[in-house]
């Protein structure tokens, strides 16, 4: 038995999945701390999990921040995501405790992790949920998902290293210093970590994203982590009578984008749905989407958390914002997609789930601002719900995603390690 650490922060979809791979590891026979924000205690508790406080909750410190950034912050932006991780890596530190054996890192603790990790002289493993490593296959996820070429993929993507090692650098001189460890940039770091060739396991599939040829020996694919839920878990029942009353409807909703944008996206959400003539679905999130604005709403119902996992099945469509989570889950779904892609990495997966034909050219969500935005939603969303050629590939996307073990490649890596 090992004592493993997973850390992982950000919003909902950053650290869900690793919930469902605890339980995994959990069941395997290893004793599991999950540290993340206050935000996700109960969540992890419910996986039966040990819960460990990371600092700088997204949810209850920075709302705002989930909206999309204006023209001309970057800047400013840049600023809070350091200040951010710098808080983070105090965090970091603490959750850690003497008997830990192994860590296990998402792609935003990471470049923190790796100093806990050779402070305490333990083994870790990266666990991104998207692709990070510089390749000629697609620029940086981040960079809105178009392809620059391959040489141009590659720059970019060596260049979206150098940013993030500078988001990093006042973090991980404290953190050093703090773990006793002698001064190291995070270049520094980054550059001993890839030339030792220390597996790194991505948690999505390569029906999305196959796995880039000039990746180093290593970096492997390996398949979507769910979302723990209890193995007898139900809709609840308000939900399942408004499926019982009609057709499947259409579910909408925007994860942890778009705060404070309630009354407006709820607004434009039911006029689309009502112009589509379909039955909606609208799941509250962070912009507190609810039909309280909608006038006539008989069609449509708010709801809270639900997994994603038992709503997304019983769906004609999916109309979300793409993050990497809920992409996977929609075609884990078998249900066409409607994409409305908001910021860093989401237009990625958009265009992806787009480029496989399981949805429909995505509506980016600055376009929903436009006057023409409720006809343009209105008619990706007949187009999702009509087209049985989109079905079609979803459903075999489904077949393919239901054949992996992402989990399960996870515990046969740790069993490599030896610890």
């Amino acid at each position: 038995m090992t004592k493993i650490l997973i850390t992982a922060a950000g919003s909902y979809g950053d650290v869900a999945p690793y919930t469902g791979l605890g339980a995994r590891l959990r069941d395997a026979g290893h004793e599991v701390a999950l540290a993340t924000h206050d935000t996700y205690a109960p969540l992890v508790q419910a996986a039966g999990l040990e819960f460990r406080r990371l600092p700088a909750d997204p949810r209850t410190r920075r709302p705002g921040q989930a909206r999309p950034a204006a023209p001309g912050s970057k800047r400013a932006l840049m600023r809070q995501a350091a200040a951010f991780v710098k808080e983070l890596g105090g965090g970091i530190a603490d959750a850690a405790h003497e008997d830990t054996g192994l860590l296990l890192l998402s792609a935003t603790t990471a470049p923190l992790g790796h100093h806990l990790a050779e402070a305490l002289d333990i083994p870790s493993l990266d666990l991104p949920l998207v692709p990070g490593a510089p390749t000629g296959d697609f620029a940086p996820v981040v960079s809105g998902g178009r392809s620059l070429g391959r040489w141009g993929n590659r720059a970019a993507g060596r260049l979206s290293l150098r940013i993030i090692d500078r988001l990093y650098a006042d973090a991980t001189r404290d953190l050093r210093s703090r773990l006793g460890l002698p001064p190291a940039t995070p270049r520094t770091v980054r550059r001993r970590t890839e030339a030792a060739g220390r597996p790194v396991l991505h948690g999505f599939s390569e029906v999305l994203v196959p796995r880039p040829a000039d990746w180093r020996t290593g970096l492997d694919v390996v398949g979507n982590w769910w979302p723990w839920h209890a193995p007898d878990a139900q809709l609840p029942h308000i939900v399942e009578d408004f499926l019982a009353a009609g057709p499947p409807p259409v579910f909408l909703g925007f994860g942890s984008m778009a705060g404070g944008d309630g009354e407006r996206l709820s607004t434009l959400a039911a006029a689309a749905l009502r112009r589509a003539e379909v039955r909606g679905i609208l799941q509250s999130g962070w912009a507190g989407l609810t039909t309280r604005h909608t006038p006539e709403h008989a069609d449509l119902l708010t709801i809270g958390d639900v997994p994603h996992a038992l709503l997304f099945p019983r769906m004609s469509a999916v109309v979300h914002h793409c993050g990497a989570g809920t992409t996977a889950a929609g075609l884990r779904a078998g249900v066409p997609t409607v994409p409305v892609p908001v910021t860093a990495d989401q237009p990625f997966w958009a265009a992806r789930l787009a480029s496989l034909g399981a949805a429909t050219a995505p509506v980016p969500f600055a376009d929903l601002s436009a006057d023409n935005a409720v006809a343009r939603l209105a008619d990706a969303v007949t187009q999702a719900v009509t087209s049985p050629a989109r079905r079609d590939h979803a459903t075999e996307a489904a077949r393919r995603l239901a054949a992996e073990d992402g989990a399960g490649e996870v515990i046969k890596a740790i069993a490599r390690l030896g610890v």
